[in-house]
């Protein structure tokens, strides 16, 4: 015991000595509540704009001009304030070095940026330091903040020394940690020190470990209150010093590796990947094409927030430059084209969801005016998309279209965009939609609606999720009203007759109505505990193993992204007969929202939930699987559940369930 006390001493002071912070390090106050107002625009630098024709990669993933540059984005900046966004994200702008010889690969990587030689200069194929600079100074001028991208976990092999003649340690991707704390800590605090920008987004942060990101937190704290500018309003302010994270997973990863404890907070602010997926599998379908859920969907996706330590603000974007346009998403889905009034319609709502988010949301270019690629839509084979440019991770990267600087819209991209603009305002007029206390009120496969309030100001965000026009009946003293309902839209007025509101819904109409006279009575809701324990033999968690065949040879695994698991075939989540053509397997899981197959090791076969979705308790049918099908499974507590698989006497596929062991 003494000794291996004293060998945690040791690696302690060890891992303080190369920068790791041993108390906790809160999230900053004014810098949290300051960034729940951000309206931050994406912008893909090599795809954007071409502003001066002299320089441009000239090659990259997806079809863009491929000339992006720092001056494209300065020409676009009086477009991206008109949209009412605050903040722009520029994808990495450090310089990738090309190396002798390299292949055209290569040279479409160095493009991106993401793996970068120099983090300490531009790359002169988008522009230079006083480029740069000019870009910041212009968008603080016109009140907007100004991320950049940190890629603080992997580097290109030819990697120039820092000023202080730092060196990253370890290997290309992932680097060691904390062996290359000290050097991503002089760059994420060089660059706020020498441009004044105001934060990061943080890519692929999974790869630097929770200590190091508090560190590294710390050091984007002190760095920006040792500078200041000037604000569009005259006054010098510091820095906002905002991080958020790309953590590509469900909530449970995206708090073990990122936000960390609630008692020793890592980061602050992550990009919400799971609420996204949710959106557009509402209001179009997923990359894999699945899609048609409702306002349960998206109501179950919000609550599962609670998943996550008090000081995560959640980040919500429809899309970014590794994901399909949501354009794109309709298409694939066979739901609707560019030239059809659905393909705005839809467009309008999932956009209304982002605007009525609580806290800091992204926009990526182009989504404010439908873009899509053209002859595209479905998946692209493997072994030619890269070329094409059509792979699904890249194929957004399409070149910009900025109203009066690289086009003119037609009237259909002008009047998403006009509404965008609208979300923007309400954002900034109607504190309750940011910073307020959201309350679930209505949710059906046909509609969504939340009550917000923030004080005296008080409103409901609805959004029908089908095309099917609906009327909507709502007591007043259900959400909390004692008169008039006002579309903050539209300027729609609706009287509550008899205590009820009747309030019309054409297919994907999204309404903010603001409550004239909230009531201090407070909103109605309606708690159902749900029951996850189903009946009968494959709810039994103790049914004994048996020793003759079943129908099926190979041993079968649940396979998903569970924390204990990460999409590997697990011993613990193999299964076993236990006669009745039924096998079943016994897990202790964490709360939380997985998405998951049923396979033998070498996935042949593999098999899936019917409509891809399962709750606890209820027994669904079962199907064979494949890449792309998984089943989503919300598990709302912690428990000892047994998931039941259940075959014909050939070894057809039959019933599937997940049940909730008594304790």
């Amino acid at each position: 015991m003494v000794a291996s006390t004293l060998i945690g001493c040791q690696s302690t002071k060890n891992t303080e000595s190369l920068g790791y912070i041993s108390e906790p390090y809160e999230c900053a106050v004014p810098m949290v509540e300051q960034s729940q107002d951000l309206r931050i625009y994406q912008v893909m630098v090599e795809s954007f704009v071409n502003g001066n024709d002299s320089i441009g990669h000239g090659t990259g993933y997806g079809t863009s001009h491929h000339k992006g540059d720092l001056q494209g984005v300065i020409d676009s900046l009086d477009y991206i304030q008109s949209l009412g966004m605050n903040a722009i994200w520029l994808t990495p702008i450090f310089n990738s070095i090309p190396d002798e010889g390299q292949n055209h690969w290569a040279d479409r990587l160095d493009a991106t940026g993401y793996f970068t030689s120099d983090y300490f200069s531009i790359d002169p194929r988008f522009g230079d330091m006083d480029k740069a600079r000019e870009l910041v100074e212009a968008a603080h001028a016109k009140g907007m903040y100004v991320f950049l991208d940190g890629v603080f976990g992997h580097h290109k092999d030819n990697l120039v020394p820092s000023p202080q003649g730092r060196l990253p340690a370890g290997d290309s991707n992932p680097v060691d940690y904390p062996e290359s704390l000290a050097f991503y800590q002089e760059v994420a605090s060089y660059w706020v020190k020498e441009l004044k920008i105001d934060g990061w987004r943080l890519d692929q942060a999974y790869q630097v470990p929770l200590p190091a990101w508090k560190a590294l937190r710390k050091s984007v704290d002190q760095a920006s209150q040792s500078v200041t500018y000037q604000n569009a309003e005259g006054e010098a302010v510091h820095p906002l010093g905002y991080m958020v994270a790309e953590i590509w997973n469900n909530e449970n990863y995206i708090t073990r590796t990122g936000y960390g404890p609630e008692k020793d907070p890592a980061l602050c602010s992550a990009f919400d990947f799971p609420v996204r997926y949710r959106v557009v599998e509402t209001f179009a379908v997923n990359e894999n094409s699945n899609g048609g859920k409702g306002g349960e969907w998206l109501a179950e996706g919000m609550k599962l927030h609670d998943l996550y330590p008090p000081h995560a603000k959640p980040n919500l974007m429809l899309g970014n430059h590794d994901l399909v346009r949501f354009g794109d998403l309709l298409q694939r889905g066979n739901i609707a084209k560019p030239d059809q009034a659905e393909y705005w319609a839809r467009h309008r709502a999932a956009l209304s969801f982002l605007g009525a988010y609580n806290g800091p949301i992204t926009l990526y270019y182009g989504e404010e005016v439908g873009d899509e690629v053209p002859n595209f839509a479905d998946k692209a084979s493997s072994d030619i998309c890269a070329l094409q440019g059509y792979c699904d991770d890249h194929v957004a990267r399409s070149s910009a279209k900025i109203d009066g600087v690289t086009t003119q819209l037609n009237q259909q991209q002008t009047e998403l965009r006009d509404y965008v603009a609208s979300l923007m305002t309400l954002r900034k007029q109607h504190p309750a939609i940011v910073h307020g206390k959201r309350t679930s009120v209505l949710a059906t496969d046909a509609v969504y609606v939340d009550h917000k309030q923030k004080g005296d100001d008080a409103l409901l965000y609805m959004v029908s999720t089908q095309a099917k026009a609906n009327m909507l009946t709502l007591k007043a003293a259900d959400i909390a009203s004692e008169g008039v309902l006002v579309d903050l839209q539209t300027n729609v007025r609706f009287e509550p007759v008899n205590g009820e509101y009747q309030i019309p819904l054409s297919g994907f109409q999204a309404r903010f109505l603001e409550i004239e006279k909230p009531s201090n009575a407070g909103v109605k809701v309606e708690t159902t505990l749900a029951v996850l324990t189903g009946k009968g033999f494959m709810a039994q968690c103790d049914n004994p193993t048996v020793v003759e065949a079943g129908p099926k040879t190979e041993t079968m695994y649940v396979v998903g992204d569970f924390a204990d698991s990460g999409w590997k075939h697990k011993d613990n989540r193999a299964y076993s007969y236990k006669g009745d053509n039924t096998y079943q397997v016994v897990v202790d899981e964490v709360a939380g929202a997985y998405r998951m197959q049923y396979a033998t090791k070498d996935w042949s076969p593999q098999y899936t939930a019917e409509g891809l979705e399962l709750k606890p308790g209820q027994e669904k049918t079962l199907q064979f699987g494949g890449y792309g099908k998984d089943t989503a499974v919300t598990l709302p507590v912690a428990g000892r559940y047994v998931w039941s698989l259940k075959f014909s006497d050939q070894g057809s596929p039959r019933q599937i369930m997940v049940s909730k062991c008594d304790e």
